[in-house]
């Protein structure tokens, strides 16, 4: 225990300086959970290949406390992996210790910050290691007493119950400050005990502060069988510093040159030598696995069939040559149609229930371990996890996102079933792959593009069967389109996708009985899009109609706009511009002015004005 009192001193004197120097972040939040830490890390509980951060047995630490960063790196530092002299330059433009975790730095296993998400994240982690590859590791996920107030982390508590997590440990750093003064427990650990139980988390209530009660609870936490543990820990915000401890005002301000000599004056004798020593995992080698040859495409569908239920198909074709594939959906399985790849692997499916938000987050600890995550639900609820699919993306995650029941096609649900803000959701994901294949060809074969693309990628899939377009030999590619009707006298390009390609097409079949032709593009890849196929379009007709089953904020008619912003013809866009209700798809299709009636109507105005 000395040594580790010892290290808790220099961790401290760490945080200190690195905050001093960067004029900002978050000591006193760092300072009260050092020795929570510090008896992890370096008691012999935590098990971690120093020098190899990927190892696949490492024992994994989340920070969902990402503010809490400078206490991260100066543990790091504190092990040995971290100067000093790298420790000044916290929150500088070119250090990777920046002002929350991002996998800039090596050893942060996701990007946290904002607040609620890394238990889910550790929920995936854990379900990897216990389930797929079934490794002895375990996942500490340090958590602030105030995000316990965020939704996200009970969604997270119920599913690490009902999977039986006793491989992870969660432990609150309850030190009663939040960001503007109290919490709302403040010091009533036993509220948090009764809530964790009450989920069916095995709770540990100590004093943070005790390095003795710390490494104990840890050791208590690993010999629990089929419960996740919480360790609940009462702590001081700002310990170690008399100025700074339980004082409210101080969340997310560094000392001033004059407060950090008095403050390192109360520390004590320092011994800035001191290393500490993290426990070597056991050498297990992951399960192997065998790729084998994808089915097949079945090119016996002549009946309409919708994309959604193409997706399934696709799954349980591609899983064959897929082994770290691995689905998630949340409890509509039977509508995505994810439920055809849980009856043939159910060994890589795992049931998120109607929790979208921490469906997410487990997608993004699953995909830290390797797996490629092909996760579902109806397009309009993941607009409620936009949050976590934001900050996916800075944990370098590789998740593909189907979205069905995309648009105003889909009825008699009404409004709140209707995805109208999805496609402008995963746009603006910086590098992001956004498909809507319209049958089920393309859905079959955008599917395996998906899995061959890395990073975040969204399918929009639809409702209604649509009939096949495409022959199966036909080849899709990420970036690509088609250019389904073409003449040399085509007044107008329509540029549509999904469901209103459908209407784009018999548009075009009226059109061409009054002697007007015009060019029918399906823009199945949204982001990136045909650039050049575009362009021509742009340069060879009068017009540029787009026709989107989406809200016009973000959507396809925005996507074309912004790709052809130096080219000369107008762009008109038809797209969903009222607030929709129930009816018939035809019904709302006309509502909202996106069907064959309506583009007949738009490229006649072009043609007589032109």
């Amino acid at each position: 225990m000395d040594n580790l009192e010892k290290i808790s001193r220099l961790v401290r004197y760490y945080i200190l300086i690195s905050t001093t120097k960067a004029g900002s972040g978050h000591a006193t939040s760092s300072l009260s959970a050092v020795e929570l830490l510090v008896g992890l890390m370096f008691s012999g509980i935590f098990r971690y290949r120093v020098g190899d951060p990927s190892y696949p047995n490492n024992d994994r630490l989340i920070f969902s406390k990402g503010h809490a960063a400078p206490l991260l790196y100066s543990l790091w530092a504190a092990a040995g992996k971290v100067s000093q002299e790298e420790l000044l330059t916290l929150r500088k433009f070119t250090s990777p210790l920046e002002g929350h975790p991002t996998r800039e730095f090596p050893y942060t296993e996701a990007a946290t910050g904002s607040l609620g998400q890394g238990l889910s994240i550790g929920v995936g982690l854990s379900l990897n290691a216990k389930y797929l590859d079934k490794l002895p590791y375990r996942t500490y996920v340090l958590l602030g007493d105030s995000e316990m107030a965020e939704g996200s982390n009970w969604e997270a508590m119920q599913l690490a119950a009902f999977y039986k997590l006793d491989n992870l440990v969660g432990i609150v750093d309850v030190n009663r400050l939040g960001q503007r003064g109290e919490t709302m427990y403040g010091f009533d650990l036993e509220n948090y005990r009764r809530k964790c139980e009450a989920f069916g988390w095995e709770s540990l209530v100590i004093n943070g502060h005790s390095l003795e009660e710390v490494v104990k609870a840890y050791q208590q936490a690993t010999s629990i069988k089929d419960k996740p543990v919480m360790i609940i820990a009462k702590t001081i915000k700002g310990k170690g510093v008399s100025f700074l401890e339980d004082k409210e005002g101080w969340h997310g301000k560094a000392l001033s040159e004059d407060q950090l000599k008095q403050a390192l004056t109360e520390f004590g004798q320092l011994d800035t030598n001191i290393r500490g020593t993290v426990a070597t995992p056991e050498d297990l080698p992951l399960p192997s696995q065998t790729k084998q040859e994808a089915k097949e495409l079945d090119d016996s569908y002549t009946q309409p069939l919708a994309t959604r239920q193409a997706y399934g198909h696709a799954l349980v074709k591609l899983a064959p040559a897929y082994p770290d594939m691995v689905v998630l959906d949340a409890e509509v399985s039977n509508s995505t149609f994810s439920q055809d790849f849980k009856q043939a692997h159910p060994d890589r499916f795992f049931e998120m229930f109607i929790a979208e938000q921490n469906m997410v987050g487990v997608a993004v600890g699953l995909s830290l371990r390797g797996k490629i995550l092909c996760i579902s639900t109806f397009a309009s609820f993941f607009t409620r996890a936009a949050d976590q699919i934001r900050m996916s993306q800075y944990s370098k995650a590789n998740i593909k996102f189907v979205g069905s029941h995309a648009g105003v096609s889909i009825g008699a649900d009404g409004p709140s079933q209707m995805g109208l803000e999805d496609i402008a959701l995963f746009r603006a994901i910086v590098g992001s792959v956004v498909l809507y294949p319209a049958d089920h060809v393309a859905t079959e074969k955008l599917v395996q593009a998906l899995l061959e693309a890395s990073g975040i990628c969204y399918l929009r899939t639809t409702r209604l069967a649509t009939p096949p377009l495409y022959q199966p030999t036909e080849q899709f590619v990420i970036g690509g389109c088609k250019v389904l009707k073409q003449s040399g006298q085509d007044a107008v390009t329509v540029i549509a996708a999904g469901i209103t390609l459908y209407e784009a097409l018999k548009a075009h079949a009226t059109l061409k009985k009054q002697g007007i032709t015009i060019r029918v593009i399906d823009l199945y890849s949204l982001k990136p899009l045909d650039q050049t196929t575009l362009e021509k379009a742009a340069q060879e007709t009068k017009a540029i109609i787009t026709v989107e089953d989406h809200f016009q904020a973000g959507g396809l008619g925005e996507a074309v706009a912004a790709a052809l912003s130096t080219q000369p013809p107008p762009i008109y866009s038809l797209a969903v511009t009222k607030l929709p209700k129930s009816g018939t798809p035809e019904e709302l299709l006309a509502y909202e002015a996106i069907d064959a009636a309506a583009i007949v109507t738009k490229v006649k105005e072009i043609v007589s004005n032109s």
